[in-house]
């Protein structure tokens, strides 16, 4: 089992990058969140790896987290949820997205996602409840009080994952909820 693979990034075609390691080219199948936070081509990369034997293929995939990777191998656990689906959802939204839509049983986020309807949303909030939950989103998460709602704000304005994430590091510690939220929404207006 390939666990990890860490290398220098040759070639970048989304879904699919290669890492050079020691001479040797991985072609990994990645989601689009952790593609967006791959370094510049000929720059080193570590991505954590989940591989798949089929009859007529072995595929790697990669991730930029140990969260999304454990999301990951959760959605291929689901009866009907390929290895192609799973990477679907990650890429159309993050793990704390997908974790807080299973907490709060939102079908309708996953249906946004390309290739997932409402039976399959329904499933996977049945499947996935207890299992892929609030302690998923942890990074964004981790945040105490005033922090946490400011985030959550963000989140019901439809800024994604990293967005409310840069611009809650912006803020000073100490600040209220409604103030934050107002610096925040300044910060990311710029």
């Amino acid at each position: 089992m390939i666990g990890k693979l860490t290398g220098t990034l040759s070639e970048k075609n989304p879904p699919e990058v290669m890492v050079d390691c020691g001479g040797v080219g991985y072609e990994v199948q990645v989601p689009m969140s952790t593609f967006y936070n791959l370094p510049a081509l000929g720059e080193r990369v570590s991505l954590l790896t989940h591989f798949v034997v089929r009859e007529d293929a072995q595929i790697l995939y990669g991730f930029g987290t140990a969260q999304e990777r454990a999301a990951f191998r959760e959605l291929i656990k689901i009866s009907g949820v390929g290895p192609r689906t799973a990477l679907s959802v990650l890429s159309g939204m993050g793990v704390a997205d997908l974790a807080q839509a299973i907490t709060l049983q939102e079908p309708g986020r996953l249906t946004k996602v390309p290739g997932i309807g409402g039976k399959t949303a329904q499933r996977l909030l049945l499947e996935l409840k207890g299992k892929l939950g609030a302690d998923m989103g942890a990074p964004l998460g981790a945040h105490s009080g005033a922090q946490s709602d400011i985030l959550q704000a963000l989140l019901a304005l439809g800024y994604n994952d990293k967005e409310a994430a840069s611009a809650l590091k912006a803020l000073p510690v100490d600040v209220g909820v409604s103030d934050g939220i107002k610096l925040a929404l300044k910060a990311l207006a710029r």
